[in-house]
Order: C-alpha cells, then sequence, then structure tokens
C-alpha cells in the first residue's frame, strides 16, 4: 500500500481520490477551502454531457470573441487583458481554432466523457450516492432552422464517437418536456441527447467524501499547498501553510491553480480561468418547472432541474482569476429562462454565483505523468469537470498502476 496525495477537492480531485482507494492505496486529499466542492464544482450546470462535448476551440470563436467586446449577449465574453499568461493561452486557443483541430479536440473530448459516464455509473452503483439525480436526457434546443440545421451535422462527429443523439421537431420537444408546449413555437427543432443526464456535482461530491470518510481517506480542510521540495526525479514533500505533507504518490487537482503549483518545479501547465456565472432558484410552489435539462443553443444558456430548485447557467468570460459579479451580469440568462420558463421557478429568491473553469486551449484535459516519477497530473477540463472527471481519475489510477489504458489518451498528455 502507498501513501498517496490528492492536492484539490473539487470533483475531480474527489473522485481520484476514490479511484486511489479502489486500488489500495492510503488517501489522504487536502483542500484550501473549508470543505468539498466550494469553488469551481459550488454552482456548476449539473449536466453530465457528452452529448454537448465540441471544443469552444472552433472558426467561429475569434468572431465571437471579437463580438463580444461591444456585445454582452455572446456565448463567449472578452475582457482585453495584458496578463501575460493570458496572452500566451490566448494565442495558443487561438491556434485550436481550425476547422481540423476543432473536429480533432472534440472527438478527444467525447471519447473521454462516454468512458467517463460508463466509470461514473459503476461508482454510483458501489457507493449508492444520492445527488438530485435525473436520467431523463438533455435537450438542445435551437431557435432558427439553419442553426437546427447546422447542428444536425456537427453532431455526426458525436454520433461516430458512440454518443446517442436524435433529431425532434416542436412536437417531439415537448414530448420529452411538456413544460415547454407554450413554447415551442419559439423553436424549429431540438437535438435530443438521449443517454445525457444531470445532479448536483456538490451534493455528489460532499457525499463522496462523506462516503470514502467511512472508508478510511483522509480529507484535510484549509490547508493551502505552497510548494515542493524535490530530490531528483522525486517530489518528496508538498510545503503547506500548515506544514509539510510526505507521500509516495502525489496527483495535482487544483484546477484553476494548478499551473501556479506547477511552475515551481519548472511545469509549464496551459491552463486559464474561463468565468461561468449561475443562478440556483427555487422551484417550490411553481406550476410549470421543466422536468429534463435542457440549453438554449443560441444563447448558451443552460437550465436543470435539480429537485426543488433550477440551475440556470450561461456565459464563458475570459477575464482572469476574479470571481466577482454584478447584476447586469445575469441580465441576458434571466431574460432566457423567464421566456422559455415564465413560472418554472421563484425568480425573486434567486442565488446568483460565479466561478472558474480551468481551460486548456484545446479543451481536453491535462492526464498522466510529469517529468517527477512520483507526480501525476489530473487537470484542466475546463466546462466538462463533472462529465469527465470519473473517467479522469479510472484514467489517471491506471497509469499510475502501470495497467493499460481503456481509452485512446492521444490529445490528453501534458504537451499541447
Amino acid at each position: 500500500m502507498a501513501k498517496a496525495l490528492v492536492l484539490g477537492a473539487g470533483i475531480v480531485g474527489v473522485t481520484m481520490a476514490y479511484e486511489l482507494w479502489r486500488d489500495g492505496h492510503e488517501v489522504t486529499v487536502i483542500d484550501r477551502e473549508q470543505g468539498a466542492a466550494e469553488f469551481t464544482s459550488f454552482g456548476n450546470a449539473g449536466m453530465i454531457a457528452p452529448g454537448h462535448a465540441y471544443a469552444w476551440a472552433s472558426p467561429a470563436a475569434p468572431g465571437i470573441l471579437l463580438k463580444s467586446l461591444w456585445r454582452n449577449d455572446q456565448a463567449l465574453r472578452l475582457k482585453p487583458s495584458l496578463d501575460p499568461a493570458f496572452l500566451k493561452w490566448m494565442w495558443k486557443f487561438w491556434g485550436q481554432c481550425s476547422t481540423e483541430r476543432a473536429a480533432v479536440n472534440t472527438q478527444c473530448k467525447v471519447r473521454l466523457c462516454n468512458y467517463s459516464q460508463t466509470v461514473f455509473h459503476e461508482t454510483c452503483a458501489e457507493t449508492g450516492i444520492n445527488y438530485d439525480a435525473n436520467g431523463g436526457g438533455i435537450l438542445y434546443l435551437f431557435r432558427s432552422q439553419a442553426a437546427f440545421e447546422n447542428a444536425n451535422r456537427k453532431a455526426e462527429v458525436l454520433r461516430k464517437e458512440g454518443s446517442e443523439i436524435s433529431v425532434l421537431d416542436r412536437a417531439g420537444i415537448v414530448a420529452k418536456d411538456p413544460a415547454l408546449a407554450d413554447r415551442k413555437a419559439q423553436f424549429a427543432g431540438a437535438l435530443f441527447g438521449a443517454k445525457d443526464e444531470t445532479g448536483d456535482c456538490r451534493i455528489f461530491t460532499r457525499n463522496l467524501v462523506k462516503w470514502l470518510e467511512a472508508k478510511g481517506v483522509v480529507f484535510k480542510w484549509s490547508v493551502s499547498a505552497q510548494g515542493f521540495e524535490t530530490e531528483g526525479d522525486k517530489i518528496t514533500a508538498v510545503v503547506t501553510d500548515k506544514g509539510r505533507v510526505n507521500a509516495d504518490i502525489i496527483v495535482l487537482s487544483l484546477g484553476v491553480y494548478s499551473p501556479h503549483l506547477a511552475r515551481q518545479v519548472g511545469i509549464e501547465l496551459p491552463i486559464y480561468p474561463v468565468k461561468g456565472y449561475s443562478m440556483t432558484i427555487p422551484i417550490a410552489g411553481r406550476n410549470n418547472a421543466p422536468r429534463i435539462g435542457g440549453i438554449d443553443e443560441e444563447s448558451l444558456v443552460a437550465y436543470t432541474p435539480m429537485g426543488d430548485r433550477l440551475r440556470v447557467t450561461a456565459t464563458a468570460e475570459f477575464s482572469g482569476y476574479g470571481r466577482d459579479h454584478k447584476p447586469s451580469d445575469f441580465r441576458h440568462m434571466t431574460a432566457v429562462i423567464k421566456s422559455l420558463f415564465p413560472d418554472g421557478a421563484d425568480y425573486s429568491k434567486t442565488e446568483y454565483w460565479a466561478g472558474l473553469r480551468p481551460m486548456t486551449p484545446a479543451g481536453t484535459p491535462i492526464l498522466g505523468a510529469s517529468k517527477f516519477c512520483n507526480f501525476w497530473l489530473n487537470t484542466g477540463q475546463g466546462h466538462m469537470g463533472w462529465t469527465m472527471s470519473h473517467g479522469a481519475g479510472r484514467l489517471v489510477a491506471d497509469l499510475i498502476a502501470g495497467r493499460q489504458s481503456t481509452i485512446n489518451l492521444n490529445g490528453m498528455g501534458l504537451l499541447k
């Protein structure tokens, strides 16, 4: 039995800890927050969605970012910065915006997402964790015929990788979610990810922590990793604000802060934060809440029913490490969700939140070995952290154990 240390207790770090525990290791997890899933995993969209695994870097992305300089209704939003890390990252992102690279990166993402969903179901079966699950699929809604037809063609890359995506007319939309009956005329049609599902990522993560603690996994809160001690090709200790921590195996899963720590030992990780906004709204007492999750694709506003509340998310904003927000940041997404479900939730009691996605230029995560023999990487899952986390943890655990990977890992290594 080896001593394993996971840095980070978001959904990626906690699922990593679960996989290391499954392999018989003595596992410790440290996190600077006071509990699990208090940062990026706190208020995400809650979608496990291989049917939406497209690369953000595409031929359309530069134009969208440019328009965002004077329009606030764009799915991608750019706030110009002279931060050298941002400029370096954006240059690499631009390099991924060709048709060819977008196709390759999307294939890589959906391959991992489909595998991860399989691992996720295994984990749920073993642990029995509750998380406000909804396995009814996800609707991808299109308002214009041109966008609908283009999306159906684009979906072929996902179908070829095993995603089950069907085409729905207006009647089909209502059949999947009767809550949209009075709004069906707004849409030309929809794609339906039959295998996609939803749930509360934060609740899942925190319940998995409780399950792992009962099995002997140790979680240390309010502990901030600050650096490393090294000897040759090995990390001998992690230096924290609470002292040194030794381990035989160390896995970095600190999301947007992974590059800061890795840089101290000469490892450059192409990860930069992309801010997302979310609203959580109580459903109780309302008459027409959505039954399943969906995305209004032409505004990229996503909605997910989670038990007695509705989660609404939108926007990918390149604006640095700040998590501040103001009422105007939510104006567009509020208008969209109210147009879809006027009585779907109690909008007067909305809770607002903003979080940071750890994005790589290609949109694919960084999994596997580093230049140190006992230091492993599981980070950079971007906007697909909830979807990718379970498979990513299994794949990195396999690499640590010297097992053959279940899927092709091309595009998911350190070199991007």
